[in-house]
């Protein structure tokens, strides 16, 4: 039986939203209110990113505390990228709907965070998927898997995975999240 959000053990996460910070009802939004040892990077600015910044933000949100990255959209190519340099400083990579930085419908003027990301995450990943992102086509979003080393799944239909999707809390994806977390207990 997978465990539900209330009865889930208490696991410290660091959460790496996408561009404009993942609003209110963004199911980020929704976990973050939910648990008292969550915290949310703090670039410069959401709207206007840049890569060193975001990746100083990252880097300071972790600190030493070894958490689970949480990460959507643009936050999945910081956090890629961060990982090469940053090995064993995460306990995991909870990866949801990567867009592609070589996409048709990636913003023109956009970060370039993920153009040089052709290698292994250096811990534990796995990227969440949707068959219908706009972002991302299913054979671009395999790709990023093979190549980051992270296991797939593809939870189907569902947009960007953000607040257009309708997904709320997202009770589905919490539940996947802490199999992932579950996992990653077992391995220490």
């Amino acid at each position: 039986m997978m465990p539900t959000a209330s009865t889930e053990a208490p696991m410290h996460v660091v959460i790496v939203p996408g561009i404009n910070g993942s609003d209110a009802d963004h199911w980020q939004s929704h976990w973050e209110r939910s648990s008292t040892d969550w915290k949310r990077i703090a670039p410069t600015s959401w709207d206007e990113p840049e890569v060193d910044d975001w990746i100083t933000a990252l880097d300071a949100a972790v600190g030493d505390s070894k958490p689970v990255l949480v990460t959507h959209s643009l936050g999945c190519l910081v956090a890629a990228q961060w990982s090469f340099a940053n090995a064993g400083r995460v306990a995991g990579m909870f990866l949801v709907a990567v867009p592609d930085p070589l996409g048709p419908n990636y913003p023109e003027g956009g970060p370039r965070f993920g153009d040089d990301l052709y290698g292994q995450i250096p811990m534990p990943a796995v990227l969440l998927t949707s068959s219908n992102d706009p972002y991302c086509t299913p054979e671009r979003s395999r790709q990023f898997a093979d190549t980051w080393g992270a296991a797939q799944i593809d939870i189907g239909p569902q947009g960007h995975i953000n607040s257009a999707s309708g997904l709320g809390e997202w009770q589905e994806g919490r539940n996947l999240l802490t199999a992932f977390a579950a996992g990653l207990s077992a391995q220490e």
